[in-house]
């Protein structure tokens, strides 16, 4: 490709395909840049990116509600097709007065459990027939692709309505056993919060809610699963304490404790999560479980989150573990090198004690 050429944007990502990239960025004056087990790389095939010719390109790929959207609200997500079958999930923003890209692989077929290497107790949350279920952890950290399989599980395995509210909507599902339907904002659904109050009228069984982004949407989410659903989200929080506080700090001081005891009688668990290099090549999640035992939902309505810590800590009978434990237990395995572990453990000394233990 040539400065003076079109920007061929399915050129791009089909690079981005071949060369088993999670993200692809495209930013003016640059080069595409691949993110690739974790790493950003240059891509060496293309030339620099022409911002007017980028934005001319992009602007003739989209409907004219996405756009006037995008000069509106100057953010756009929605999801890319190759005719490959492959999907993106994208999303475009400006940046220093010029169009940028981002995109993320979307795999095409959803992994099970099992591939995904989620614990067994994991697998219980999908036989629960209501409570709340969150997965957390930071942006391409493989969040989506654990509630998908989870979600799918549930579909091949039980005979349910689940309803999803996605933004975009990534994984595709074909309905099993269950029915889905999955609802994306944007195309479907015009307010996340609204359609929330009203999807008690569709008679579900399970709900999905792609991200709780705001006060509405958090209090909403949790009060369906107060009312006898089962509902999955997620959070951009780092581990289960600071999931807590996060959910408790959206609201005003004297909503705090209506909602503290809402939590503490609905949360089931919370999976946080992080991909972290593996020695044999790519990237194998960690995860930090939570699950909510009555000492738990006890600290939760007392409001003594900092104690939870101790819970996950001692609480592998139930099925618990920290990021540390798990992060050791990779070691352990091999899994991980050293230098991995250390770098990812709150408290790096104890990866020597617990491997002589």
């Amino acid at each position: 490709m040539t400065a003076g050429k079109h920007i061929v944007l399915d050129d791009i990502l089909r690079e981005a395909v071949d060369r088993s990239a999670s993200d692809t960025h495209i930013m003016a004056f640059r080069k595409p840049i691949f993110r690739i087990d974790g790493v950003l790389v240059e891509s060496e095939r293309f030339e620099e990116i022409d911002p007017q010719k980028f934005q001319d390109t992009m602007f003739a790929n989209l409907s004219d509600v996405q756009e006037q959207f995008l000069r509106t609200e100057r953010e756009l997500g929605y999801v890319h097709h190759l005719e490959t079958g492959h999907r993106f999930r994208v999303n475009l923003f400006w940046e220093r007065g010029h169009l940028a890209f981002a995109a993320r692989l979307v795999p095409v077929i959803i992994p099970t459990m099992d591939e995904i290497d989620l614990p067994p107790i994991v697998r219980s949350f999908t036989k629960l027939d209501q409570g709340l279920i969150l997965i957390t952890g930071q942006t391409g950290h493989g969040k989506s692709t654990t509630l998908a399989a989870m979600v799918n599980a549930i579909n091949k395995e039980r005979s349910l309505n689940i309803i999803t509210f996605e933004d975009p909507i990534e994984f595709v599902m074909q309905p099993v056993k269950s029915i889905i339907r999955q609802r994306e904002l944007g195309s479907d659904i015009t307010s996340m919060k609204d359609s929330l109050k009203y999807v008690v009228r569709h008679d579900p069984d399970v709900i999905v809610v792609g991200e709780m982004r705001d006060p509405e949407t958090i209090g909403t989410t949790i009060t369906l699963a107060e009312t006898g659903h089962l509902v999955f989200s997620t959070l951009h929080t780092f581990d289960a304490p600071q999931t807590i506080h996060r959910i408790l700090d959206s609201f005003p001081s004297e909503q705090q404790t209506q909602i503290r005891l809402q939590l503490a009688m609905t949360l089931r668990g919370i999976i946080s999560q992080r991909l972290v290099k593996r020695a044999a090549g790519g990237r194998i999640a960690a995860r930090e479980l939570l699950i909510n035992t009555p000492a738990v939902s006890n600290l939760i309505r007392e409001n003594k989150i900092e104690q939870i810590a101790t819970q996950l800590q001692t609480g592998n009978t139930h099925g618990m573990t920290t990021m540390d434990q798990c992060l050791r237990s990779l070691y352990e395995k091999a899994e991980i090198t050293k230098e991995e572990a250390l770098a990812h453990m709150l408290s790096p000394k104890d990866l020597e004690r617990g491997k002589s233990q």
